[in-house]
């Protein structure tokens, strides 16, 4: 499963990019604002440190609108598949983008029929908000699960980004349900990286490395 980095913070970017497991970046107008980046010129930067996929979401709400945006986005940079909410009006302009090939990420997706309907009109990627469904009652890792074998199915070419995650288990169990992307916050990405016992354990090396005199 790769790993993509939810954040449009230039700093957190460079860092994980850093540790050579960050493939792409997600990025919204709620990411953007609290970066408070200019938004052609953040994306801009993020591709030219990613150099993979990077999201970036339309604001229109209808679909002559959004291809419209669309187009401006995807020459920012080679890197860029636009956000799409998903929506009739949604639907529509995915479609059209397809037949120009312009890369499409299908957001605020909440069940497996709605991401039925955007690989069907030639989604690039679609996007489980998990988080956001278990904060309703909701199973997200049902929904991802059920994507995923749907379009295993039909052999559809689109693939599944786990988002809205809000903790390390969701990234396990979405790697387990077969999702191809899942789309993490910096500080859940901190997380996945340590344990207790690791940190016990280097401790416990270093001062045994000590008592023992060694140096390399």
């Amino acid at each position: 499963m790769k790993i993509f980095l939810d954040t449009a913070n230039i700093e957190e970017i460079k860092e994980a990019v850093s540790w050579g497991i960050v493939r792409g970046v997600t990025t919204n107008p709620t990411l953007m604002n609290r970066a408070k980046a200019d938004y052609a010129t953040s994306i801009k930067e993020i591709c030219e440190i990613v150099k993979g996929p990077v999201s970036a979401e339309v604001l229109a709400q209808d679909s002559e609108g959004m291809v419209k945006e669309a187009q401006k986005l995807s020459e920012i940079d080679k890197h860029v598949n636009v956000k799409i909410p998903i929506s009739i009006e949604g639907l529509k302009a995915i479609k059209e983008l397809s037949a120009l090939g312009i890369k499409t990420n299908c957001t605020l997706i909440f069940s497996a029929n709605q991401a039925l309907l955007a690989a069907s009109a030639g989604a690039t990627y679609v996007s489980p908000f998990i988080g956001r469904l278990d904060d309703t009652g909701n199973d997200g890792m049902e929904v991802v699960a059920d994507i995923v074998q749907i379009l295993e199915n039909y052999d559809f070419k689109t693939e599944v980004i786990a988002a809205s995650i809000r903790h390390p288990m969701h990234v396990l169990e979405a790697a387990m349900l077969g999702a191809d992307i899942a789309t993490v916050p910096f500080a859940v990405l901190q997380k996945m990286v340590q344990h207790p016992l690791t940190d016990r354990g280097i401790k416990l090396f270093l001062e045994d490395a000590k008592k023992a005199g060694l140096k390399i």
